[in-house]
């Protein structure tokens, strides 16, 4: 009896093994091409272009072909800028507050191809975007909104999930010199309130003017405020340790107090020992200037003073410093 329930055992395991196959070499899932492009919480994707001036600067936007077994065909990706998309972003995020909206960049900044190819055999490629900076206003929020088209001819399929057929990329210039500064060793005080607690913000974001000036907002001045583009302040950094500060709006009244000066200090990584640690410290800055937009027909005088300090993390493991920034 026991003899007979094991060859009953072993005939069904027969029968189990005999119906399977190798469908793990097969399609499990389709073959969907995307942009790589993941949004942060502002709803795009920051890219950060080194500032050339009126010279070219190419970034490399990947494209990715899913699925669980490698492409097996040569395609060829429609690409297009998608100023609707951007819209309906504008809209859903700001509603009414325009002065919010991310703004597409125009033309003359950038090149695409409309096409890109995938070869046979890979599941990735790059798509190359030709930026010229030179004289952009970086007062707005400049996106390039670009879309995947659908192919007619059906030689490929665009990945229908939501974002991944969209690439919202938001516009970072970047010098030696822009970026985000803590700001807690400057203080902004009311004139006359000096000995009062200052007002004091974590960071201080600035934009790249040109190769060797940046700007950021007067005081305590940020995106927030619909008339920031009057409140301008520039630092220029020069090869012998001075930052100059000017302002080109006469109505703010800026006057820097004293010169300021710059020192870069750099740090290995303790914990890991191929990155490196770049110091940018902006000491002595002292200047004042006057919010006449805050509350209509009364000029406020603010006095600013102290320090910035920015902090650049590169991978020295990788020979292009551009690209081993960690942003």
């Amino acid at each position: 009896m026991k003899k007979t329930y094991i060859q009953l055992f072993l005939f069904l395991l027969l029968l189990v093994f005999s119906g399977c196959n190798d469908e793990w070499k097969d399609e499990q899932f389709e073959n969907f091409v995307s942009f790589k492009a993941p949004l942060t919480n502002e709803g795009v994707s920051n890219i950060y272009v080194r500032y050339k001036g009126d010279q070219k600067t190419t970034f490399m936007l990947p494209l990715i072909v899913s699925g669980s077994t490698l492409n097996d065909k040569n395609m060829t990706i429609n690409v297009a800028v998608d100023a609707d998309t951007l819209n309906i972003l504008n809209y859903e995020r700001f509603q009414n507050r325009e002065d919010f909206y991310y703004r597409e960049l125009n033309s003359q900044y950038f090149s695409i191809s409309p096409t890109v190819d995938i070869k046979s055999g890979e599941n990735t490629a790059l798509m190359p975007i030709d930026f010229t900076l030179k004289n952009i206003d970086m007062v707005d929020k400049w996106v390039l909104p670009l879309t995947i088209l659908d192919d007619v001819s059906n030689g490929y399929k665009v990945n229908p999930r939501k974002h991944y057929r969209k690439a919202l990329l938001r516009i970072f210039p970047f010098n030696n010199y822009s970026g985000t500064y803590s700001g807690t060793a400057l203080r902004t005080s009311m004139e006359g309130y000096e000995n009062e607690t200052p007002i004091v913000k974590s960071e201080i974001r600035s934009y790249v003017v040109d190769e060797n000036t940046i700007f950021f907002y007067a005081g305590n001045i940020d995106e927030e405020r619909q008339d920031r583009g009057q409140y301008k302040i520039y630092a220029t950094f020069n090869e012998t340790g001075g930052v100059s500060l000017r302002a080109d709006n006469a109505n703010i009244k800026f006057k820097a107090n004293k010169d300021a000066s710059y020192t870069i200090s750099e740090q290995m990584d303790a914990v890991r020992p191929y990155l490196l640690h770049r110091y940018i410290a902006i000491n002595n800055i002292d200047y004042q200037f006057t919010d006449y937009t805050m509350v209509p027909n009364v000029d406020i005088t603010y006095k600013v003073s102290g320090s910035l300090i920015l902090q650049r993390r590169l991978n020295t493991e990788i020979p292009d410093e551009d690209q081993s920034i960690e942003w």
